[in-house]
């Protein structure tokens, strides 16, 4: 192996925009430039929201460039204290800046916003091979322009206007190199605006498209919000019973901040369900903690509907699916500090809002289903029909299995349902199990504790494997045989939709789900072909928060790793917490979380984080188990160490 000098020169300090120009897909998806125009699109939504901006408008055109312009209050032009420049070009050129990050600030510019980082507009300049500026802000008209993240053009004045004519807008042009393509998703960009206009009922949106003979112009004004667009998302399904629509935000507490709170859309259709959510505008397609909190108050209230007026029948139990499968929705969250899975922003993961959702709309919906009881009938009919489809095919599986109900090996703590929607967690000893058994969804989710680090499956014939006692359980509970990648077999017995591994995030840890994968892809690789093996990744740090006044309760916060934690730690100074006032613990394995931390980080499925396996191609998949786990690959195992072995981050 060449020697690599590693000295002061090593040491490289990325300044102002590098770490995105360097890195784009940690902040912005690159597939195309979409994304990062939606970040300027949200500054304007942003001054909307707060009540300043009346009127939107993006204009697309022919040169690839798009122009994002609104009424709000412009952004500040005056030379800022710190950064001795004027604070537009703070906000365009340094990642963590902006007018968000003093929420609870009773003077706060922005009170709801998508995210406090402040990344969002430098995304857009750092990734823009141009990006022109123009500002309509005290009577004055100002102008400043950039090119790959850097000034071009220093902010000038170029002409006057009216006291109360204030606006920005900016003309943005992709830098092609960072995207996959360079085309925006126009569709996409269509969807997005005419949500926005929705959620700003009376806020007036627009979008312009250069032709060859003009432009074409759509506009969207939706002064019914969320109601009107509900109903326009159900206009050709026939639906079971009217719409269930409201509006509530709270006041300051001890557990929510002034101001936070939710619109909510609901219809049961004979159709399929589905809908969308949204955070401080943000479209979460990805769901996240808000949609579980729907979730869970439309099944409680239903079943509680279904059971209080004697609707249901003797074996049958509901399950959330049950009540969730015809309902179409549109939820709008309002927060004053929301967390994402990613700078993208498309899943919630913010535990609050559970609460926040439960404590608002469990009420309301009761209150609806009691005084509307015949369409509340209909709507727990319906569900308790969905509930003995579902047991008729879960009946007709266990009969084509032709030797009767197996037995379960003793270790396994089996979950109430199986199916598509259980989960069986495949857990590294006997005491985080324990932990496991104490904190999981006791109706969807099974525990296997695991002893030890487990066999080396790679050479072992396939007509012996079972006789692995850890193998032969793991067989037994998922109700497969082993198999090859070619074989008949049927996949319908499989009790559980989701196969996943739960290790200590050390190296024994990364050994025994080495150990499992080779297992499922020698012996059972149709579990990874059809998408159903996933690899848990629990947090190595907790980070206690302490109450920040009357209006924040303490928090405890997770990162996944060292990197995280210094980003989670970054974020708790900018919103001015003391630096020390928080503590932080280092979780040395599973088995130091007990079943209430288990439950927040890896099992519930609104906050975990899984790592979904796939197949790849196969042949250079084989070669490279083969290599690893091989008995007479040593040699070129010892090759691939030498070769590699100083990227691995082990855990000494």
């Amino acid at each position: 192996m060449a020697k690599q000098t590693y000295d002061e020169s090593s040491i490289r300090v990325l300044r102002k925009l590098e770490p995105i120009q360097l890195r784009p897909g940690m902040y912005t998806r690159t597939t195309d430039p979409t994304h990062m125009v939606v970040e300027a699109i949200d500054n304007a939504v942003d001054e909307a929201m707060a009540g300043y901006a009346k009127n939107i408008e993006v204009t697309l055109y022919r040169d690839g460039s798009v122009a994002v312009k609104d009424d709000g209050r412009g952004i500040p032009v005056g030379m800022h204290a710190e950064e001795k420049v004027p604070t537009v070009q703070v906000v365009f050129q340094v990642i963590h800046s902006g007018g968000k990050f003093a929420k609870n600030d009773a003077d706060s510019s922005y009170k709801f916003t998508g995210g406090l980082h402040g990344v969002g507009v430098s995304v857009t300049n750092a990734l823009s091979s141009r990006l022109e500026v123009e500002v309509k802000r005290d009577g004055s008209e100002h102008r400043i322009v950039f090119a790959e993240g850097e000034v071009i053009e220093p902010l000038t004045v170029i002409g006057s206007c009216g006291a109360r004519n204030t606006g920005t807008s900016l003309r943005i042009w992709p830098n092609p190199k960072y995207f996959d393509s360079p085309a925006l998703q126009r569709s996409e960009l269509e969807h997005l605006l005419r949500a926005k206009a929705m959620l700003l009922p009376g806020v007036r949106v627009l979008l312009n498209s250069e032709t060859a003979s003009g432009f074409d112009v759509r506009e969207w004004v939706f002064e019914g919000g969320v109601r009107q667009y509900l109903d326009q998302m159900i206009a050709e399904d026939e639906p079971i019973a009217p719409s269930f629509c409201g509006e509530k935000y709270l006041t300051a507490s001890e557990t929510f901040s002034d101001g936070e709170g939710l619109q909510w859309a609901l219809a049961w259709v004979e159709g399929g369900g589905g809908g969308e959510s949204y955070v401080n505008l943000i479209p979460t397609p990805g769901g996240g903690t808000h949609e579980a909190g729907l979730r869970d108050v439309v099944f409680n209230s239903v079943r509680t509907f279904a059971e209080q007026h004697g609707l249901m029948q003797r074996n049958v139990k509901l399950a959330a699916e049950d009540v969730w499968a015809r309902l179409r929705f549109v939820l709008a969250l309002r927060m004053v500090d929301p967390s994402f899975s990613g700078q993208t922003k498309e899943k919630l993961s913010s535990r609050e809002a559970l609460k926040l959702v439960g404590a608002i709309m469990k009420d309301p919906l009761d209150l609806w289903l009691n005084d509307h009881v015949q369409d509340a009938t209909r709507i727990a009919e319906q569900a308790i029909k969905n509930a003995l489809a579902r047991g008729k095919t879960l009946k007709a599986v266990e009969r084509k299995k032709g030797s009767g109900v197996a037995v379960m090996p003793g270790k396994l703590t089996d979950s109430e349902l199986t199916g598509i929607d259980a989960e069986l967690f495949l857990v590294e000893g006997d005491s985080a199990g324990g932990s496991a058994k104490a904190g999981r969804d006791k109706e969807t989710q099974a525990i296997l504790p695991l002893r030890g680090k487990g066999m080396n499956s790679w050479e072992v014939e396939q007509s012996q494997i079972l006789a692995n006692q850890e193998i032969h359980n793991i067989a037994v509970s998922l109700a497969i045989d082993p198999h090859h990648i070619d074989s008949d077999i049927d996949m319908r017995s499989l009790r559980y939709g989701k196969i996943i591994i739960l290790s200590d995030a050390d190296d024994d840890g990364s050994h025994i789900q080495a150990l499992l994968l080779t297992l499922f892809f020698r012996h059972f690789p149709k579990l990874i072909a059809q998408g159903h093996v996933y690899i848990a990744q629990p947090p190595l740090f907790r980070v206690d928060v302490p109450a920040q006044g009357k209006s924040k309760s303490p928090r405890k916060l997770y990162a996944l790793d060292a990197g995280e934690l210094d980003a989670l730690e970054a974020r708790l100074r900018q919103e001015g917490i003391r630096e020390g006032a928080w503590s932080i613990s280092r979780f040395k394995g599973l088995g130091e979380m007990d079943a209430i931390q288990l439950w927040e980080t890896t099992l519930c499925p609104d906050t975990r984080r899984l790592v979904q396996v796939s197949l790849g191609d196969m042949a250079r998949a084989t070669g490279t188990f083969d290599t690893l786990m091989g008995k007479a690959h040593a040699s070129a195992r010892k090759e691939l160490i030498t070769a590699h072995g100083n990227e691995v981050e082990a855990d000494i």
